[in-house]
């Protein structure tokens, strides 16, 4: 496999619930400060690079978002996205002290989905590291079926209630999408944003943002849907066309998609021809193997493929006991049909909808934990993976440098600007250095940075 650059940024919605019952003593803005505060009373903002090569931040809408460092490596990636999860979650127990001090009686919840029950939608963007090419709209327009088709394997669930009739779908994002290429983000929400921002030398790359994931809790879905992204790329780039399978109304084919589990609907192809979501990810599928024939997988990849497969296999049969551990569609459609059946409970019942949002909660109610330790659902990171993912970067990329950096200066207090792609000493002395090379982990110039962080600035104790 080729190498290539991948990072996920997660928002989270945030809210904070009274200890002592009644609504939320404070909404979700003065949440956000609190949750922050830990930061700021160390001295550090609520917008930094950390030192296992991230960005932890606070977005619009008060959302917390942790964006991963460069990763080449689908084990790295997964290791950073919980790594970041982890961090927020920790902040959330170090601010309760300080909102009982101010006498505000609450715990702060951190939930990763993409919808609050006013109906705001929050992202889970992808990023993917493309050579600067000529064609990139058109591989961007041809892309569009794929990522429309593959929410039916890698949405995270989501129960409409719209509707007279409440009923369970693929994805949450689906329907919060209105357009299939922009360069806008908020105003249009496309399915990939063609922004050109590559955070990298202009002339060789650029970065595909892709804004229409979910945000999925299971490990094994996220490797599904970052890794079958990564073969297609590397398939296109040798030269293999989807374009015959572009879909004649992208957005009207990804609410029809959404809401059919059997896979049985069909939408149109831009030729008249008329194929189900299943149909088209299976063409996608095989050309990819066809196209990467002879190219060695690693294991990650290779069981990508085998999930794959086996997801497509599941949606098309609508037996889904094969991949109820490792999806998170079907691993919450197995929670909330066994949950109903036991209470009797509507899919609409407000008991249903705090069971979805403990699927999803990273902080100390969520359920995640506990079904990856009953075998409800596959874990492919260890705790001691996520654990130095906290602290040290992935050390095959750019990450690697810029950790590095980050590291010395919050061990020599010194002051030091990062950013994706550039390292700066607070030293008028120090020409600031620019990073360009994603996929580069080796530079003398970081080197020397860390030699005179060290040298000029003596460690003072904790």
């Amino acid at each position: 496999m080729r190498r290539r650059v991948v990072g996920i940024e997660t928002e989270y919605g945030l809210t904070a619930a009274s200890t002592t019952g009644g609504p939320p003593p404070i909404d979700a803005e003065a949440a956000a400060r609190y949750l922050f505060s830990p930061l700021l009373n160390a001295g550090r903002t609520s917008n930094l690079f950390t030192r296992n090569g991230g960005r932890l931040y606070l977005d619009v809408g008060s959302h917390p978002e942790y964006a991963t460092a460069e990763c080449d490596r689908l084990e790295d990636l997964l290791a950073q996205v919980r790594a970041g999860g982890q961090m927020l979650a920790d902040l959330a127990v170090e601010a309760e002290p300080l909102m009982r001090e101010d006498g505000v009686e609450a715990t702060l919840h951190l939930i990763a989905n993409n919808l609050d029950s006013q109906g705001n939608s929050y992202g889970c963007h992808e990023n993917y590291l493309l050579h600067r090419r000529r064609d990139f709209r058109e591989v961007a327009d041809a892309l569009v079926a794929f990522f429309i088709t593959r929410q039916i394997l890698v949405g995270s669930g989501h129960i409409r209630t719209d509707s007279p009739t409440p009923a369970y779908c693929f994805s949450q994002r689906a329907d919060q999408m209105w357009d299939a290429v922009s360069s806008a983000t908020t105003r249009s929400r496309p399915i990939i944003n063609t922004r050109d921002e590559p955070l990298a030398d202009s002339g060789a790359y650029r970065r595909m943002h892709v804004i229409v994931g979910d945000t999925n809790i299971a490990e094994p879905t996220t490797a599904l849907k970052v890794g079958a992204t990564e073969l297609l790329l590397t398939a296109v780039e040798d030269g293999l066309r989807i374009q015959d399978l572009a879909l004649a109304d992208p957005m009207r084919a990804i609410r029809e998609i959404n809401t059919d589990l059997s896979g049985r609907v069909t939408v149109e192809l831009a030729d008249g021809r008329m194929m189900t979501a299943v149909q088209i990810q299976d063409q996608i599928r095989q050309r990819v193997i066809a196209r990467l024939e002879g190219v060695e997988l690693g294991q990650m990849h290779r069981y990508v493929l085998d999930l794959w497969n086996r997801g497509l296999r599941a949606v098309e049969s609508g037996e889904w006991s094969g991949i109820d551990t490792e999806l998170d569609v079907a691993i919450k459609k197995k929670l909330l049909d066994s949950y109903c059946a036991r209470t009797g409970a509507p899919l609409n019942d407000p008991r249903v909808a705090r069971l979805m949002l403990m699927y999803h909660e990273i902080t100390a109610g969520g359920m995640a934990e506990k079904m990856e330790k009953s075998g409800m659902m596959k874990r492919l990171t260890t705790p001691e993976q996520v654990r130095a993912a906290m602290a040290i970067p992935p050390t095959t990329t750019r990450a690697h440098l810029r950790g590095r950096a980050i590291g010395a200066a919050q061990d020599a207090r010194a002051d030091l600007a990062a950013d994706w792609m550039h390292l700066r000493l607070d030293d008028a002395s120090v020409i600031p250095i620019a990073l360009q090379d994603p996929l580069s982990n080796d530079d003398p110039r970081v080197d020397a940075l860390i030699e005179r962080i060290y040298a000029q600035t003596p460690i003072l104790p904790a």
